[in-house]
């Protein structure tokens, strides 16, 4: 999926819009079955955008700055560490609902309202985490214990 911002030539109307791929806007408009929402025009235009490209050196970059400010200095044993995980792991999951392995598709209804929730939780591979980021959907990934050994 990819989001483009349009307008519209004849009333001047800015607005977006979803599209599967990058090359649907293209056909779509070839065929006239692109609107304006304000007037019904069919002469619309893409207008100049920046995409949301993260690359690793911005990325590092961005962690390093965030460590530089939000700096915790914490030493854990591993028994420290496993309570603390526990801990919010439970407060996860006595406020949000379960979503397994739905999370991204879930997490996509949510955030173009077309599902209200209290919060979600979920598995998701990196890279539909990274499709989540480039859409502008916030996620947080945290470590799971999954089986807790007594």
């Amino acid at each position: 999926m990819i989001k483009y911002s349009l307008t519209c030539k004849d009333c001047k109307n800015i607005f977006n819009s979803w599209f599967s791929a990058s090359c649907e806007f293209d056909r779509l408009k070839k065929k006239n079955l692109i609107t304006c929402v304000e007037c019904n025009s069919h002469k619309i235009e893409k207008t100049i955008m920046s995409p949301n490209v993260a690359n690793l050196e911005n990325k590092i970059k961005k962690s390093e700055n965030f460590n530089k400010k939000n700096q915790l200095n914490y030493s854990f044993d591993n028994n420290d560490l496993k309570k603390q995980i526990l801990k919010y792991q439970k407060l996860i999951k006595d406020n949000c609902i379960d979503v397994g392995e739905n999370f991204a598709y879930e997490a996509r209804k949510i955030y173009y309202n077309e599902k209200k929730s209290k919060g979600i939780y979920g598995s998701a591979t990196s890279e539909e985490i990274n499709e989540l980021e480039e859409e502008g959907i916030n996620a947080l990934t945290i470590p799971w214990i999954k089986k807790v050994e007594h």
